[in-house]
């Protein structure tokens, strides 16, 4: 009985591991410090720090590209809410609303920013799968290498990856944010190209295709308004509402 009772524990703990969920993936919760938006609660721990966004390095401004939407969800309900990301002009450049997984580390030069790009996370799911409102303007900013995607409509994008990093990569996003799969800790990735204006939320899941059969430590979820925001490109006018997210085995 005994080892029946050990085996069928680690099962347990190996099927958890399996269906593996992060924090906040629904985006109900968030809190406010100073005039910044974050999505965790306030005085959370290192657990609850999952996502992050780009609020802090507009702060200076009392802008914020990422913010709580309690009208506009999803799921209705007591307590629900969703992520409302935007893509704007500010005082010197163009920003594209993010929301992803990982740490917001400071402002570069006034134009980046550097980062943590992903949290722990164990699990192999077969996907990632929420909702989305996408409302697309016509791009109004670009430089090159994408000065031809001026006055065409502008792309959002949603991005999951693993990876078995032995340590959280830290990037500067004005240095290329873009992990790629030839990279030796590449695991898995799965990708939505959002080119066309949704009449109210419709649900998505994005397949992850695995590359290799490894054990991830890292899940990096990137979520953009306007994809090509680092090359500071895109349209000051996109809207793009996400809520509850989930990952499917």
């Amino acid at each position: 009985m005994k080892k029946t009772s050990i085996f069928l524990a680690i099962l347990c703990l190996c099927q958890a591991l399996q269906a593996q969920q992060l924090y906040n993936m629904n985006l109900d919760t968030w809190s406010k410090q100073g005039r910044t938006w974050n999505p965790y609660p306030k005085n959370a721990s290192e657990e609850q720090r999952v996502w992050a966004t780009a609020n802090g390095a507009m702060k200076v401004l009392g802008i914020n590209s990422t913010t709580p939407e309690y009208e506009h969800v999803a799921v209705s309900g007591p307590g629900k809410a969703a992520a409302k990301i935007v893509s704007r002009k500010v005082t010197w450049t163009f920003a594209a609303g993010s929301l992803y997984t990982g740490h917001f580390i400071r402002l570069v030069n006034f134009s980046g920013i550097e980062m943590d790009n992903g949290t722990p996370f164990k699990g192999r799911p077969k996907s990632l799968s929420g909702y989305y409102h996408y409302l697309p303007g016509v791009v109004d900013y670009a430089k090159e290498p994408y000065l031809s995607m001026k006055g065409k409509t502008d792309i959002g994008q949603i991005e999951v990856a693993l990876y078995d990093w032995p340590k959280v990569l830290r990037l500067v996003t004005t240095k290329g944010h873009y992990v790629p799969e030839a990279d030796p800790h590449f695991i898995g990735r799965g990708v939505l190209k959002l080119t066309q204006t949704t009449n109210g939320y419709v649900h998505f899941e994005i397949p992850i295709e695995y590359k290799r059969d490894a054990t991830p430590t890292f899940v990096g979820i990137s979520i953009l308004s306007s994809m090509l925001g680092e090359y500071y490109t895109g349209s000051s006018n996109t809207v793009l509402y996400v809520d509850e997210l989930q990952f499917n085995y």
